[in-house]
């Protein structure tokens, strides 16, 4: 408390305290400061214990009525918090400085040191510093009890897709991860064709529904049903669902499009193959290596299927290949890949090696092949297919035999993998037997595809011994400059390896 001396000539002296007689400056109270205390506490009516709820399963405070918040120890959203617990009882008083004290992390006590003013008699300014101790109690809130109840749910979204092969699912489980739109989930569980997501709230389900229109090809169809009625306050309790359903085609997968669709993009051959599924579906004809996108809403008007499982896949030893330089496209051609080139190649399937039986065919792998390789492909030839498309066609214009991709050693790139992927927690049912199969086929299209793997995350795995150049057989790799490093967030509330700030 200060006294600011009047602009006179003379010099002020003291007076004598009206309590205690101690010689004072001059003040409005004309009393001492200790003896102004023992008149008036200024933090008369301020808590000096307040409660705080805490949720241990999500880390998050309570502010008042139903809003929860994630503060770290010592942060500056919880000193906001703290103080607007006692905001009501210090509104005769001005605030000068508030900060933590230190307690022991596991006390489930915080400290708070606050400095006020306050103006008291004959308007003297009285400043006091008190402590105030907040108690944190548990509470689980909402939210969490959605989630422990494990089937209180608002809304439902179910993903499916209607093929053999799981390497759409693969993509986009990595990009949900990397947008973090499974943290809203109450639960996740994997199911026949197709995964299902359960929401507390259908606003988390209709930004799940967004997405996946923005990231795959697909069709979405939104039903309600009424749970509850209060005829009272006129409110209603529905459950909705979302029926998202993605196109039938995968990558690697043959197709056969229809005369129309065909013409529509460039004159280009009906059957094609599916090098890429994004949010398009990528197309190329092995026999121009003319490219097309075909988006969700072209699809449903043109629908077309794929022609072969993926387990139909057969291997091939390229026994003579040529390369075509200059390829003359017709009128209205399309564009031609870039990434590709074409070629003529003779191959012999590895389980007819005992005969002289030779298949020719068109291929966009000339890039890769060379005479002696594997690669993988399917054989038209003796296969029986039934397609709408594929049986009008003129059998001259169908290929004996497609190849897909070039083949290398699966064992060897397994022991070489120094990369590693996320992968979301749900519950799981109805498995096949060969996931683990079609898991390594998505890593492998990874491996091969840089621009597939641009959109997600890929993590810095164990390391793996190092092989002379001779084990090497050329297969793609991925470089270490693409990989991140696996980071573990600690507690951010004082649980393990977190510091409490003194001060």
């Amino acid at each position: 408390m200060e006294y600011i001396q009047a602009p006179t000539t003379s010099s002020q002296g003291n007076i004598l305290c009206c309590t205690c007689g101690v010689p004072i400056p001059p003040n409005p109270a004309n009393m001492c400061v200790a003896c102004l205390r023992t008149q008036v506490d200024i933090s008369e009516g301020i808590p000096k214990q307040v409660t705080v709820h805490f949720c241990k399963q999500c880390e998050r405070y309570l502010q008042p009525p139903a809003t929860w918040m994630q503060c770290a120890l010592e942060s500056r959203e919880l000193l906001s918090l703290c103080l607007k617990k006692i905001k009501s009882s210090m509104s005769k008083v001005r605030l000068i400085e508030a900060g933590f004290l230190w307690t022991e992390p596991h006390s489930k006590r915080i400290k708070m040191k606050v400095t006020i003013q306050k103006e008291v008699l004959n308007g003297a300014i009285l400043q006091q510093v008190f402590v105030v101790e907040y108690v944190v109690q548990y509470q689980m809130c909402d939210d969490c009890h959605r989630v422990e109840a494990k089937d209180f749910w608002k809304a439902v979204v179910q993903v499916r897709q209607k093929t053999a092969h799981k390497k759409t699912f693969y993509y986009l489980e990595q990009l949900i991860l990397k947008h973090k739109l499974h943290s809203n989930a109450l639960n996740i569980k994997e199911m026949h064709e197709g995964i299902d997501f359960y929401y507390g709230l259908k606003q988390h389900a209709q930004k799940m529904v967004d997405f996946l229109q923005c990231t795959v090809p697909c069709r979405s169809k939104t039903s309600q049903r009424l749970i509850s009625h209060d005829i009272h306050s006129n409110t209603y309790n529905y459950k909705s669902t979302f029926s998202v359903e993605i196109v039938p085609v995968c990558k690697d997968n043959v197709v056969c499009l229809s005369p129309r669709l065909a013409q529509s993009l460039g004159n280009m051959g009906q059957v094609c193959v599916c090098v890429r599924v994004t949010s398009t579906i990528h197309l190329i004809d092995p026999r121009t290596l003319q490219i097309a996108e075909v988006d969700g809403n072209t699809y449903w008007r043109n629908p077309f299927n794929s022609l072969c499982n993926p387990r139909q896949l057969e291997e091939f030893i390229v026994m003579d290949i040529d390369i075509i330089r200059d390829q003359k496209l017709g009128a209205g051609a399309g564009m031609r890949s870039s990434r590709h080139t074409l070629a003529e190649v003779w191959v012999q399937k590895t389980s007819e090696m005992d005969t002289s039986q030779q298949y020719h065919c068109r291929t966009f792998l000339g890039h890769l092949l060379n005479i002696g390789d594997l690669v993988l492909g399917f054989d038209f030839a003796n296969s029986n297919i039934n397609d709408e498309y594929l049986n009008k066609m003129n059998p001259h214009h169908i290929p004996d035999v497609v190849l897909i991709k070039k083949g290398y050693d699966r064992i060897r790139r397994v022991k070489r993998r120094n990369w590693k992927l996320q992968e979301m927690a749900r519950d799981r049912e109805g498995m096949d037997t060969d996931d683990e199969r079609q898991y390594q086929d998505f890593l492998e299209d990874l491996e091969e595809d840089e621009a597939l793997r641009k959109n997600i995350n890929i993590f810095r795995g164990p390391p793996v011994p190092t092989t002379s150049d001779t084990d090497d057989d050329g297969a793609p790799q991925i470089s270490l400059a693409e990989m991140l490093e696996e980071l573990s967030l600690m507690d951010a509330t004082g649980g393990e390896g977190a510091d409490m700030m003194t001060d």
